[in-house]
């Protein structure tokens, strides 16, 4: 338990600037206290203890405004940054060292039974207002750009941007923890680039063809 506990107080120190001590994440951090709470609901989750498991739940939500299901399965070293309207759902599963940003939401599509929630590997980073939908598998070390929409399965190493979410980095050597939003592509620009590109070479050839 005080493993656990080290770990969870460990992540935020390792991947928040903002935060100075142990001391301050333990009793200022709204992430980390749902991280904790989901912890001891999702124990009584498992020994059935439902409606308890849920009434921890419900206090969380109420006190950090993240809601975590108390039968998600989370990782060690989770970090759920600010993390107002965070959702996390039932049967989604986090991986060890994973980073998710405030708004985003691991869910279902609604029409799914059984596992209805994403599977996330280890080092995985959900940027803000991002979707992962459905019972589907992201990979180790995977970069979900914020407000990216993702319904299908992402290889490990990945970067996914855009709505619906698109593939626009393949696999790659990356740090274990990449928190650096800064360098994610923006295909539909690039696109759009392309596209002018590819006009102006058509005029100047219509030109040539008229002179």
């Amino acid at each position: 338990m005080f493993d656990s506990l080290k770990r969870d107080l460990d992540a935020v120190l390792a991947r928040d600037p903002a935060a100075h001590s142990r001391w301050e994440v333990f009793f200022c951090y709204p992430g980390f206290k749902a991280v904790r709470s989901h912890r001891r609901a999702h124990r009584a989750y498992l020994k059935g203890h439902y409606f308890l498991a849920r009434l921890i739940n419900f206090h969380s939500y109420q006190r950090t405004g993240i809601d975590i299901h108390p039968g998600a399965k989370l990782g060690q070293g989770v970090f759920i940054d600010h993390g107002t309207g965070v959702v996390i759902g039932e049967t989604a599963e986090v991986g060890d060292d994973v980073t998710i940003y405030q708004g985003a939401t691991l869910g279902g599509t609604g029409k799914d039974t059984g596992k209805r929630h994403p599977t996330l590997g280890r080092g995985v980073t959900v940027g803000a207002g991002a979707k992962v939908l459905g019972p589907i598998n992201i990979g180790n070390h995977v970069k979900i750009g914020a407000g990216a929409i993702v319904l299908k399965d992402v290889p490990d190493q990945c970067t996914v941007v855009g709505n619906p979410g698109r593939i626009v980095r393949g696999p790659a050597h990356r740090p274990d923890i990449d928190l650096n939003h800064g360098d994610l592509p923006d295909p539909v620009l690039e696109r759009f680039l392309r596209i002018d590109k590819r006009l102006e070479q058509l005029e100047q050839a219509m030109k040539q063809n008229e002179e």
